[in-house]
């Protein structure tokens, strides 16, 4: 048996959370009195094991929603109304702060999308029904580790492996499939350190992932793009068949997602960047988007990268930046910049991003209040003259201040 006492594990008692576990001088004795016991579960437990502190806490108990609920209401603890109670869920506020609490649970009928549960007091059958080993442990709030398929071994060992058999997990929902990749990318060391029997499960059941919804698909998705590894786990996804359940082309251009993806190490690309280099037309930007839901912003940010990716790139001399800034004075949207920016990005243009993420946009110094008042009257030519004076303006490469540019309209 191990104990934990890390400085992380600590760290989640400080006076600050004590208070905010004013339960934890109560939680642990409202669930003791009651002989009910509490552990910390699933993320948080691998992520105090591997050092880091963890976002959020999940906590699961031997005691049922309606004896938690009973307990809560009955010391004055606040209970948040959310729909998670028929899967087992109680979400208790204090401080400030929310805490959820799930009773320990056994899948009776699962649809590869979601589960039917009944409640249980056996805390290895809980772990029994989750993804992977590195998620199936728990701690006690002393720090007792309770570990009943090996995930502490396999966090230190890197390795990323399903509880029990990999068929039977993905099976009960199939967006475990991606969830193995993206673990990987995050605790993996090498590309291709998998169970060739993974593999395999995941190849016969790739097709379930047609039943997942576009949302739930787009979050994982997202986070495979921003992990590590992420060439590696993108082709494994065209071998093992699973592209095109998940919208992505069916033909993806890999050797241009090859370039990409070193283009863009330790520039912070958003994941829309990352996978348009798998696009060839915009046609793929609207059939990921039919298939994902992806937000407008995305959708647009994919589409501008395909039409200008090839086109708009650096000049040669002294204002290598310039065809860029160009770019974004004639758009005049207020969402150029950072889309050029992901371009830079997705070119491997480090410097010349550095460069654009300091640049200021100037503003135009004249107005067409400023040509009125030397005598200029009617609308159109007003429009004309505007227009004149911002080209005259962009040649100078936006140095010319509103004098010059003035008395550049007399000779004009």
């Amino acid at each position: 048996a191990m104990k934990l006492q890390s400085p992380q594990f600590q760290a989640l008692f400080t006076p600050g959370l004590r208070s905010c576990f004013m339960v934890f001088v109560s939680f642990p004795e409202l669930f003791e009195k009651k002989n009910y016991e509490l552990r910390i579960a699933g993320g948080a437990v691998r992520d105090l094991l591997s050092g880091m502190t963890p976002q959020d806490i999940d906590f699961a108990t031997t005691a049922t929603p309606a004896e938690m609920k009973e307990m809560f209401t009955s010391a004055g603890v606040r209970l948040i109304n959310n729909k998670g109670e028929k899967h087992g869920t109680i979400t208790a506020r204090l401080h400030e702060q929310n805490f959820e609490i799930t009773t320990l649970r056994i899948d009776v009928v699962t649809d590869g999308r979601h589960a039917e549960v009944e409640f249980t007091t056996d805390w290895e059958k809980d772990a029994e029904r989750r993804d992977l080993t590195v998620n199936s442990m728990f701690l006690g709030l002393d720090g007792m580790l309770y570990d009943f398929f090996n995930g502490y071994e396999d966090l230190k060992n890197k390795k990323i492996r399903f509880v029990g058999k990999a068929s039977e997990r993905i099976q009960e929902d199939y967006l475990r499939i991606l969830r193995y990749f993206r673990f990987y990318g995050r605790i993996a060391e090498k590309t291709g350190d998998h169970e060739p029997s993974t593999l395999q499960a995941i190849k016969e059941n790739a097709k379930g992932l047609a039943g997942i919804s576009g949302e739930r698909i787009w979050v994982e998705l997202k986070k495979i793009l921003l992990g590590n590894h992420v060439n590696h786990l993108v082709r494994l996804m065209y071998e093992l068949d699973i592209a095109q359940y998940i919208g992505l082309p069916p033909d993806g251009n890999l050797e241009e997602f090859d370039r990409v993806t070193k283009n863009i190490q330790n520039l912070c690309p958003k994941p829309m960047t990352v996978l348009t280099s798998l696009f060839k037309m915009k046609d793929d930007v609207t059939n990921l988007d039919l298939r994902l839901k992806i937000s407008k912003e995305e959708k647009n940010l994919g589409l501008f990268l395909v039409k200008h990716r090839q086109e708009l790139t650096k000049a040669m001399g002294p204002e290598p930046l310039r065809p860029y800034q160009d770019f974004i004075m004639d758009s005049r949207e207020a969402s150029t910049n950072s889309k050029i920016c992901e371009l830079l990005k997705y070119q491997g243009e480090e410097r010349l991003l550095r460069e654009m993420q300091e640049w200021t946009v100037p503003s135009f110094p004249v107005s067409g209040h400023d040509l009125r008042k030397m005598g200029v009257s009617s609308g159109k030519e007003i429009g004309t003259a505007l227009q004149q004076l911002r080209d005259e303006w962009k040649k100078s490469g936006y140095h010319m201040d509103k004098e010059e540019l003035l008395s550049c309209l007399k000779k004009l």
